[in-house]
């Protein structure tokens, strides 16, 4: 028995080790518009998060829809490189649902589930309004920094029998943008200016959650769904 539990916990360290890796490979690596798959990956962001709106074209002031600052989204993946464009189709492939209705309270906060006497009373016009892509791209951050950092450790240890793969990190990428949307909102913010603040402290919540050694970030929507049939 001392045997199988000593085995588990060695294939636990260095199956983190080689998530820190595979993951420190992707976001080491640069949005290349020159290369069909990375354009093929952008590509399918924009028709998992606005399948009824066709892209006019490939530069163009349409990706700010979606939460990207200018015409061409390849320089907002600078900081995260492929990582963050990995983890927004990820969380936009797996939890459509989700994510679409995140983006459209992020673009059109009066046609969410919010009634107009609630909209009213708490002005969510100026509390939800945000960048869809480059909040996903900054949550990436945030995932990155826990996982590196091995505050993510206990929560892999209790969702991964073996070893954490990439599919448990993005997973994990994509309960964050679900709770950090819900926090965003209980914050209530004046405007977008007060992100750095609404993330400390959603960063502070987590690694506080994460302090429980049976704690498991586990969301309950389609992402996790696929991690249960591995």
């Amino acid at each position: 028995r001392l045997g199988v539990s000593l085995q588990a916990c060695l294939l636990q360290i260095v199956g983190y080790r080689n998530l820190i890796a595979e993951v420190e490979k992707l976001r080491r690596e640069p949005y290349d518009s020159e290369n069909p798959q990375h354009e093929e990956m952008l590509l399918k962001l924009w028709k998992c998060l606005k399948p009824n709106s066709p892209l006019k074209a490939r530069i163009s002031k349409q990706w700010c829809e979606i939460g990207f600052q200018g015409d061409d989204p390849k320089t907002d993946f600078r900081g995260m490189g492929l990582l963050g464009l990995y983890n927004l189709v990820y969380f936009a492939e797996w939890d459509t649902e989700i994510a679409q209705q995140v983006l459209s309270d992020s673009l059109h906060p009066k046609y969410s589930q919010f009634s107009k006497a609630e909209w009213e009373k708490k002005k969510f016009d100026k509390a939800i309004g945000y960048s869809f892509a480059i909040v996903g791209i900054n949550i990436t951050d945030l995932s990155y920094n826990l996982l590196v950092s091995g505050a993510l450790k206990t929560h892999f240890y209790n969702v991964a029998p073996e070893a954490p793969t990439l599919t448990h990190f993005q997973q994990t990428f994509c309960y964050l943008m679900h709770e950090f949307h819900k926090f965003w909102i209980e914050e209530d913010p004046l405007d977008i200016m007060e992100f750095n603040r609404v993330r400390e402290k959603f960063h502070k919540r987590i690694l506080k959650q994460l302090q429980n050694p049976e704690m498991a970030l586990c969301p309950h929507f389609a992402a996790s769904e696929s991690l249960t049939n591995m």
